[in-house]
This record gives C-alpha cells, structure tokens and sequence, in this order.
C-alpha cells in the first residue's frame, strides 16, 4: 500500500549530506542567490544499483550511475537548492511507487511528476491510486506519446481527470508540440500545463520561427508554465561535445528574453534537469545563467522564478 503519511524523516547518510552542504552553502548564498529559496523542478531520481536495474539510462554512459536526493544536494545546496520536484526517468509503472517511497524517507522532494500514459486503460485507475499521495502533483508526457494522441478522445478524458483532481501536465518535447500544447491549454482551461526545457529551443544562435510562435501560442495561455531547464543542453545543435555548452549567461540571451516576453514574471520556474544537464555543463554552469538573468531582474522577481511561482503551477508539498 502506498504510504500516505509524509512524516519529514531522513537516513543518517542523507542527514549528514545536508548538513555538509549547509555549510559549504552558507558564504556562498550571500553573493551568488538573490532569492531566500530555491526550488529545483526538474530532477531524475534513480538507482542503477537496484537488482531490476533502471530502463534509463543506458549501461556504459556517464549518466548510468545512482543519482539520489544525497547526491543532488551534493551539487544543489550550495547554490541554494535545497528541495526539488522529481520528473520520471523511468516508464516503469511501479517506478512511480518507487519514487514516492523515497520522498517519504526524503523531505527535500516536495513533489513530483509521474510517468504514466492518459490514453491508457487503466489510466483512471493507476492516477486515482498514485495521486492519493500528496506528493503525486502530475504526470510528464512526452514526444509521440503526446502528438499523436493529444485529439483522442481517451487522452482528453484522461487530462479532464487530472483537472478535476488538481494535477498538473508536464509537456516536453520539440517545437512541434507547441501549437497542440496550446489548443490542449484552450480546452481545459482548469488543467495547468508546464512546457519542459524551454520548449526545447535549441541552439540559441539558430532559433527557429517555430519556436517563437509556439512559445507566444503558449504564452497567451494564463495556464501555461514555461520551465527554464536544461539551458546548456540548448546547444546540442550546434556540435558542442559533451560537458563544453557555452556558459556565458549573453549566450542564452536570445532564448530567455524570448521565454520572458512570452510568459512574464509569474509563469517561468527553475528547474535544472540534473543530471541530464551534465551533458552541456555541471548544475553550476546551469544554476549561474538563470541566476544570472533572473537575479538581474530584481529581488522580487528571482524569488518568483525559484520557488514561487512553481508553487503555483505544482502545488507541491511544504514539508
């Protein structure tokens, strides 16, 4: 049975990477976090040490190792990271279970979004059991998954559901998605949609007309988020070998100015796509540009884009 009661317990090993990390942290956050609290949206939480293994990723890349909320604090609380909303790597059904029994033994994850399929007959079933966890905010589709079965019938009964419920629809995939991700918006009016990875620009110097009026389609929409994830992973296009994206914050100018005309202060949310975003840079190179741009903004602002406003579109858990 799921277990429904978040007490904020932790093991000893968690306890003393956080503690280690408060105090790595703490003469660093003056100078470089200008908002008091930062919560990252976009983490994958798996172990490959498990007997059943992992179905991601793949044996023999640098990312097939356990990545655990120890490990990301590792990287995150120094920048001020100190709580997350974990987006599924796997496509394994009880995966979901897997995960929110580790927030119930992790109080730094405040949420996440499952992997599961509304098209699906057994949607109604597995979404109504997941999500009578708290920690359970929504679910991620992606690519294919979503394209080809945005219009069905059954998909549109399965995202009336989670309105209904109160979760929200993580969407990722290429500029493609855009303009079916806004009419879905239309639609349902009541079910809050949050665009992945900035909509999956790519190369900053390449941005296509595509992208742009994707992201304005989707920014007319007031329940739309858009997350700015994965920012040096924008650069793939453009031939960069692994872990070498640029990592000047004027780089990324084009896209962020673009994501911030199109959605404004209140609906863009940090989140860093660790440790996927290894392959263009490390959480700091990630962390800096957003902090960067956002910081600039302003107090008031940066507080918005790193925790407030995902509050709102996740409705994640104080803990």
């Amino acid at each position: 049975m799921p277990n429904h009661e978040m007490k904020p317990t932790m093991s000893r090993r968690t306890f003393l990477y956080q503690a280690a990390a408060a105090t790595v942290a703490a003469p660093v956050l003056a100078q470089a976090v200008p908002a008091l609290r930062v919560v990252d949206t976009h983490t994958h939480f798996y172990d490959t040490n498990r007997p059943e293994g992992v179905p991601f990723p793949s044996k023999g890349t640098s990312l097939y190792r356990p990545t655990l909320p120890e490990h990301w604090l590792q990287v995150a609380a120094p920048y001020g990271a100190r709580e997350t909303v974990i987006v599924e790597a796997s496509s394994w059904l009880e995966d979901n279970q897997w995960i929110l029994d580790l927030a119930a033994k992790n109080p730094c994850i405040v949420g996440f979004v499952g992997h599961l399929l509304p098209q699906d007959a057994d949607f109604a079933k597995n979404l109504k059991r997941f999500a009578a966890n708290p920690i359970f905010r929504g679910i991620r589709v992606s690519g294919n998954d979503f394209l080809d079965k945005v219009d069905k019938p059954e998909f549109q009964r399965g995202v009336k559901l989670m309105a209904d419920l109160g979760l929200e629809l993580d969407i990722n995939g290429a500029p493609s998605l855009h303009s079916h991700s806004a009419k879905l918006a239309d639609a349902i009016p009541a079910l809050r949609i949050v665009i992945n990875h900035v909509g999956i620009a790519g190369d900053a110097a390449r941005l296509t007309d595509e992208w742009r009026s994707g992201m304005k389609a989707l920014g007319a929409m007031p329940n739309v988020f858009c997350k700015v994830s994965a920012m040096t992973e924008q650069t793939e296009q453009s031939d960069q070998t692994h872990g070498s994206a640029p990592r000047e914050t004027d780089y990324y100018l084009p896209i962020l100015d673009h994501c911030w005309n199109c959605f404004g202060e209140d609906r863009l949310v940090y989140g860093s796509n660790w440790p996927v975003c290894e392959k263009g840079g490390s959480y700091a190179d990630q962390f800096h540009i957003v902090n960067d741009y956002f910081g600039a903004k302003g107090r008031e602002v940066a507080e918005k884009f790193f925790w407030k406003n995902s509050l709102v579109a996740y409705k994640w858990v104080q803990r």
